[in-house]
């Protein structure tokens, strides 16, 4: 994608029930004492049921199901090759297919104008996307404006500008002028003359493909001349999504798909399907509705991590984006075996950087974004900021550990935060356990990042949880991908 593999936000139930079956396939197969033909066709028949089940249409379904029965022709596999993992892998690439347009996205140049042009059906959140991916450029350091040419929605100008207020993005519409095309034109232009680097033009959805809808998009194409066209697909609407995007595609040059409300709905597999219609590749997905929830796709990646695989690389990119791998005070504090109140007020706030647990989990091999069960994620966050709060309440002395916890105290912060003694209570026990635990790890040699070396990582985890990563072989495949991503510097 235009920003490389970050962070991709797991939609939760789509992936996370599609990416259980089909994990529970391979996994049915892997357990098979003898690999051969009926084998091969459970496990297709298997990965076709879950695929249909989230919507994916059936033709893309029995083509996908054909082009792997070729790749793993297990007649023709030389003795004492690995069979399951040539099922896996061709498994793993006819999903990365099936996602991957083939075609590179659009990258806009620095110290030019760049017209991105945003189409789509009424509903499918097009005005709110804009908004996102102005706001995500604006973050990058661009200089960005959005023109409203939707003048067919009641209200349309009115919810983009409260939304560019609010982000404090420039903006462009007009009350007076019926014609969407002359708004368009005004709009991009006065932002032309200004030096704007990102120009973003939101237009005019209806209730379904109409006519005028089509004609309307024409002329502002032609009036505004936009290096990109994006096409807002609704992931909600399933199957429905096919017939949708192969009715754009006729009418206007779509360059790049963003899916929208793929934050929870079991009907996302249509969605992701239906870019095969347009032959463009799918750049962002939307996953809340939140300004900041715009998460960019890539599709190896996000295969990776639908199928347990995790990703490593993208992990790695969130730590360094967020800033935290360079914690020199830390790693040396942590060497020490020392972890105060202080530290743990740090940690949250730099998991606050990292955005959602459950995605978090989703990039580490053997985890999954279903590990969290829903609903939960939401209630940990919260619980997260509300540990903050209580941190915040704390003086320097209590933060550092300089004084005892007795109960006059517990009692004043519980006050001070809006919390309650018994949660105030509950993190100093939190705290007291990890601070116990990083006691064990004094004298430790820490790699880059404060990692510690494999056998002290091993004995630190949790069995389950190390179990999940596949034993100590996993641990250290992980940790060698993180050396190589963060340059070396694990401790092996």
């Amino acid at each position: 994608s235009t920003w490389g593999l970050s962070s991709l936000d797991f939609a939760k139930m789509v992936l996370g029930e599609l990416g259980s079956a089909i994990s529970r396939a391979l996994r049915t197969m892997s357990s098979a004492m003898v690999i051969d033909d009926e084998v091969v066709d459970a496990l297709l028949k298997e990965l076709g049921n879950a695929l249909i089940a989230s919507d994916v249409n059936v033709m893309l379904v029995a083509k996908m199901r054909k082009n792997i029965k070729a790749a793993i022709n297990l007649d023709e596999l030389a003795a004492g090759v690995n069979k399951r993992r040539i099922i896996q892998k061709a498994v793993f690439d006819e999903l990365c297919k099936l996602l991957d347009a083939g075609r590179e996205p659009f990258k806009p140049k620095k110290g030019q104008a760049n017209v991105i042009m945003f189409v789509g059906l009424q509903g499918s959140g097009k005005t709110t996307t804009c908004t996102k991916l102005a706001h995500l450029y604006q973050s990058k350091g661009w200089k960005v404006g959005l023109v409203c040419a939707d003048t067919f929605r009641a209200g349309a100008f009115d919810q983009l500008k409260q939304n560019c207020t609010k982000a404090r993005i420039p903006y462009y519409g007009d009350y007076t002028e019926p014609n969407p095309a002359a708004v368009a034109f005004a709009g991009v232009e006065k932002f032309k003359e200004e030096q704007f680097e990102i120009i973003i033009v939101d237009t005019s959805g209806r209730h379904r493909q109409e006519a005028a809808l089509f004609d309307e998009m024409e002329e502002v194409k032609d009036a505004v001349n936009p290096d990109s066209v994006v096409f807002v697909l609704d992931s909600t609407i399933g199957q429905a999504a096919q017939e949708q995007a192969a009715a754009f595609k006729a009418k206007i040059d779509i360059a790049e798909v963003i899916l929208t409300k793929l934050d929870g709905h079991a009907h996302g597999g249509g969605a992701l399907s239906a870019v095969a219609a347009t032959q463009a590749p799918i750049i962002f997905i939307g996953t809340g509705e939140h300004i900041d929830e715009l998460e960019p796709f890539e599709a190896k990646s996000f295969v990776s991590r639908l199928l347990g695989y995790g990703d490593v690389q993208g992990l790695v990119n969130k730590i360094t984006e967020a800033g935290l791998d360079n914690q020199e005070e830390l790693v040396e504090r942590l060497q020490q075996g020392v972890f105060t109140l202080r530290d743990l007020a740090d940690q949250f706030q730099n998991v606050e950087k990292l955005g959602s647990i459950s995605q978090l989990m989703s990039m580490i091999p053997g985890f999954g974004s279903n590990l969290i069960p829903k609903g939960k994620e939401q209630e940990s966050q919260e619980r997260i900021r509300k540990f903050t709060s209580i941190l915040d309440s704390c003086t320097a002395a209590e933060l550092d550990g300089e004084v005892k916890w007795i109960p006059g105290r517990i009692t004043r912060v519980a006050r001070g935060s809006g919390t309650s003694v018994k949660l105030v209570s509950e993190l100093l026990e939190e705290h007291k356990r990890m601070a116990g635990a990083i006691k064990k790890m004094k004298g430790l040699k820490l790699g880059k990042g404060g990692m510690p070396n494999m056998a002290a990582m091993s004995k630190m985890l949790n069995p389950q949880m190390l179990k999940a990563m596949g034993g100590q072989a996993g641990l250290q495949s992980m940790m060698k991908q993180m050396g190589a991503s963060m340059g070396g510097g694990m401790g092996m």
